[in-house]
């Protein structure tokens, strides 16, 4: 603890709450009030709290389940503060620690491993933790509970024990008796003449919980057992919770005199905040769902129609492709021209205005405190919009289980289907202003003209963009919304960022898996970044983050031998993070096109491509890995050389390694047996999966222990998580070491070459996996010779009617005539079609097109005697 308070006095603001951040994830007590070792003047971190957002679930009176998520600074929550006054045999904060988590020390205390008798920085310290219940019966609190743990002696430390007695909802000391002549006596008469509950825990005393006078309880500890005192002590609070209803609010701390709060301390926060707020002031007046649309007009309709255009552009269809182009080009430079007419909101006014005044070290503040903000200004609608959804959706649940198909059921769905577009314009975050900056930028360029509400050349945009991404802010490569790359903005951004770095080599990480697998949390816990994540969708579409490669991290151990070192040729790890695939939200063919799409872009720019695997079942990414090794057959214009690295998260057997050799080796022979049916389809001479991706069996498949260490939300991290993570990076750094990586102008081109391409492919994607593809190829081959049966039977009766009509046999035909004649025919064709739909090997994939060619032979043959 001295440990990690040295290096807390010695970060600044930003690693302080990144710190503080992760011993929250990890369910550990975070630091409420510090006296400098120095001058002894207590500080107050509210800043290192900022990020924190605490979920639990509670009953209402209804004894329905509640889910609450708060950002922790701002939350209404009782408050227990532990102290203790002289030397005393029993651990308090061992104690704190039963009554939160009995499997994890939230508090360390003298009986943990690495602790020590003499401690330098942890007396005066003030610790606090929370207990977040889970809405089960089982819990031993029913609301979120603070608790704060003061080291030391208290008598000692008047100044944080005034403030927290103060402020909490149940007081509890621990000393070794009740004595009227002790050197504390002064301080316990006030706690006794004080209305607020009053817990002694005395250490040498053996009685039971006694109830002294109201609301003052005493429990003895010596020779008892720890398990009966917990559950004493759980009680007794509990029903002095139930009597009081004072709440603590973490902001409150800071109105405290005497104390430093390092917000107000630091210059360059004060400064960040008050920006912030300034803009936050502007969006007000308007709706959550209203926001964006309002504030963020190019983004928007515009910006989704020009992607369209641009995808039909490249895929154009007609006899007249020349002239369709032509079209196509004419419009999308309308909507660039009506992108750049549209005004500038305030709100993007005033945030250039601020990126552009301010220092780095302000800018960052800055973006931070709008992020905080933000999240701040979206979590009660969101919640509620939310909770709405949930209701809803039991409604629909119940109509639709009833016998009542009514009209009511579908006003239902229709209610559903516009709160679900209602959430989807409710999130709103960095990502969205920087995405409308890229869109300001793009239509400034196409159109050749600056804005005239910018205040500055459009050009300086990616150079504030790339700022960003060095300082460590993830960047949009793909906008999930409009599925397409801005390819103008993000070469922009590569351009600025080889000026200000000059063009450095950098090695490609990206990430694949379906929703809600893991992947941002193993990202953020590999390299430390701040991808969102959450239950659902969080990331849509791609982001990247640079992570710079300290030369501590260059010298890396060569696989071979131990001896050999290697000099690591990469500069920085380009991190791209993707939306979670097949997300069930989200359904249906277009959806599937997407995440194919998105599948093959990430893994085309990656040098390395994590796919990432909830469980041992590796099915869903298997399709989606199939539908990527056909599209990079069909590129043969791009020069690509990805590799990836299976990672199955949640197998927790330690020996999961040697008991999946058998799932190892179906693995390859799937992956080499889909490779084979691509490449004949394909007419490429690859042989197996390692062909088109790079991938060893033997050392790229990896097993993950699963991520909690019991139930969440007081579950802590598992330390084999922790293990596991540390052994990935070790290896994806060794892919690094042995890899040329790429340079950031070279990235560029290969980013432009790989989108052009795959805005040309308009077959593959609309594929689950290979077998469909080539299910579907045999089917169109089948149908040609449907249609071409059809058509030679009805010139053969041409043919006659020619030679008939010549003859003068013959005047006048008429359909039902035709029709006659194509009867036999028609019929053969129906049987054929039954046949094969029965009788194929791939009819279980066949059957969905079953009806869609059955319309397509009904309309030639509607045609062809029109015709």
């Amino acid at each position: 603890m001295d440990v990690q308070m040295a290096v807390f006095h010695c970060a600044d603001g930003f690693l302080k709450q990144l710190m503080v951040t992760k011993l929250s994830q990890c369910q550990y007590a975070l630091p409420l009030l510090v006296p400098d070792p120095f001058t002894q003047q207590i500080e107050f971190p509210l800043w290192t709290f900022r990020q924190i957002n605490k979920s639990w679930k509670m009953r209402n009176n209804d004894n329905e389940i509640i889910s609450q998520t708060q950002p922790i600074y701002n939350t209404q929550t009782p408050m227990v503060f532990f102290f203790r006054f002289g030397s005393v045999s029993s651990s308090k904060s061992q104690l704190m620690n039963s009554l939160i988590n009995e499997k994890h020390n939230t508090f360390f205390h003298r009986n943990c491993p690495g602790s020590s008798r003499t401690r330098v920085l942890m007396d005066g310290v003030v610790e606090i933790a929370w207990f977040c219940p889970s809405g089960k019966n089982t819990d031993k609190f029913t609301d979120c509970v603070a608790f704060c743990n003061l080291h030391g002696d208290a008598g000692d430390h008047e100044k944080q024990l005034q403030i927290l007695t103060e402020m909490a909802s149940v007081n509890v000391i621990l000393l070794p008796q009740l004595d009227k002549n002790d050197r504390s006596a002064a301080m316990m008469n006030n706690l006794f003449g004080n209305k607020k509950p009053l817990i002694c825990l005395l250490t040498e005393d053996q009685s039971t919980v006694m109830k002294m006078k109201k609301r003052k309880f005493k429990i003895g500890l010596k020779y008892r057992n720890q398990s009966d005192v917990s559950k004493e002590l759980i009680k007794t609070i509990n029903d002095c919770l139930s009597e009081s209803s004072s709440t603590f609010r973490l902001e409150d701390v800071s109105k405290h005199s005497d104390i430093r709060v390092d917000e107000e301390d630091d210059d360059d926060c004060r400064r960040g905040r008050a920006a912030a707020q300034q803009i936050m002031n502007s969006l007000k007046k308007k709706h959550l769902t209203e926001i964006k649309e309002s504030f963020m007009p190019h983004q928007g309709k515009l910006w989704h129609q020009w992607s369209q255009k641009n995808k039909e552009l490249h895929r154009p269809q007609g006899e007249e492709i020349k002239m369709e182009i032509s079209k196509i080009k004419i419009k999308m430079n309308e909507i660039r021209e009506k992108q750049h007419e549209s005004d500038m909101s305030e709100f993007m006014m005033l945030f250039n205005k601020e990126m552009n005044l301010h220092n780095e070290h302000e800018k960052m503040f800055f973006l931070k405190w709008l992020r905080i903000l933000l999240d701040e200004h979206t979590s009660s609608d969101l919640s509620s919009l939310l909770h709405k959804y949930d209701e809803t959706w039991s409604a629909v649940l119940k109509l639709k289980d009833s016998s009542n198909k009514s009209e009511q059921h579908k006003a239902k769905q229709t209610e559903l289907e516009k709160i679900s577009e209602e959430l989807q314009a409710a999130t709103f975050g960095v990502e969205h202003i920087m995405r409308e900056i890229g869109q300001i930028y793009e239509s400034c360029s196409s159109v050749k003209k600056n804005k005239k509400d910018l205040q500055i050349h459009f050009s300086s945009l990616s150079s504030l963009a790339a700022e960003m991404m060095i300082s460590g802010f993830p960047l949009e490569l793909m906008d999930g919304d409009a599925a397409h790359v801005p390819l103008v903005w993000i070469s922009a951004v590569l351009d600025e960022l080889i000026q200000k770095l000059e063009d450095q080599r950098v090695f490609v990480l990206s990430v694949l898996g379906i929703q809600s697998s893991g992947k941002s949390t193993m990202l953020n816990a590999m390299f430390g970044l701040q991808f969102a994540v959450s239950a659902g969708r969080c990331t849509r579409g791609a982001f990247m983050q640079l992570v710079r490669v300290s030369d501590e991290m260059k010298t890396q151990m060569n696989s071979e031998s131990d001896e050999m070192k290697t000099q690591m040729k990469i500069d920085y790890i380009l991190v791209v993070d993707t939306e979670g695939l097949r997300a069930l939200e989200l359904s249906g063919r277009s959806t599937r096109d997407h995440d194919n799409e998105l599948a093959t872009f990430v893994v085309g720019i990656g040098n390395l491509t994590l796919i990432n695997i909830f469980g041992e079942n590796p099915s869903e990414m298997q399709d989606i890995l199939q539908i990527v090794v056909q599209a990079f057959m069909r590129m043969k214009k791009v020069n690509l050389t990805p590799s990836c690295v299976f990672v199955h998260q949640n197998v927790s057997d330690v020996t999961a390694g040697e008991k999946n050799m058998e799932g190892r080796r179906r693995l390859q022979e799937t992956l080499d047996e889909m490779t084979k049916l691509a490449a004949k389809d394909e007419v490429c001479d690859a042989e197996c999966f390692s062909d088109v991706i790079r991938f060893d069996v033997q050392n790229d498949v990896k097993y993950f222990a699963q991520l909690w260490e019991g139930s969440p939300p007081m579950a802590p991290p598992n330390p084999n998580y922790c293990e596991n993570i540390q052994e990935l990076k070790e290896s994806i750094l060794s892919h690094a070491a042995k890899s040329h990586g790429i340079m950031l102008k070279d990235l560029t081109v290969r980013i432009e070459d790989l989108w052009e391409v795959l805005l040309s492919e308009r077959f593959v994607f609309s594929f689950r996996n290979s077998l469909e593809i080539s299910a579907y190829r045999k089917l169109e081959t089948e149908y040609s010779k449907w249609s071409w049966s059809l058509r030679s039977a009805m010139m053969e009766t041409e043919n006659k009617l020619h030679n008939k009509i010549e003859n003068e046999v013959m005047y006048e035909v008429e359909e039902i005539y035709l029709q006659t004649e194509l009867k036999k025919t028609s019929e053969e064709v129906e049987k054929s079609m039954s046949e094969f739909f029965e009788k194929d090997k791939d009819k279980d994939i066949l059957i969905q097109w079953k009806t869609s060619f059955k319309i397509k032979i009904k309309d030639v043959q509607v045609n062809i005697v029109r015709d």
